[in-house]
């Protein structure tokens, strides 16, 4: 598979407990043009479910491996705990 590997560590670590925040950095310092990511859909991703549009990132730059591993494991236990958050507080 071809990748153009040209998202940093500090991106890759960043993201996995700020991902919002690690977006904006990362389109602020070096952009995500090289990733061919453009228009709307992308800000409305960036802004409504930050780790998917990081998990395409990775997929798109690195492919499938460890780094996608761990952002998947991280998106799928943020995602699974919010909805009990949800519904706990609902009950007390």
């Amino acid at each position: 598979m071809w990748s153009l590997h040209t998202l940093p560590l500090w991106f890759l670590v960043f993201s996995l407990f700020l991902p919002r925040l690690a977006l904006l950095v990362f389109w602020l310092q070096e952009g995500v043009t090289p990733l061919h990511i453009t228009g709307w859909l992308p800000l409305f991703v960036a802004i409504v479910l930050p780790r998917s549009l990081i998990l395409y990132l990775i997929y798109l730059d690195l492919g499938f491996g460890a780094w996608f591993a761990v952002h998947a494991i991280a998106a799928i236990a943020v995602w699974s705990m919010s909805g009990r958050a949800g519904t706990r507080s609902r009950r007390e």
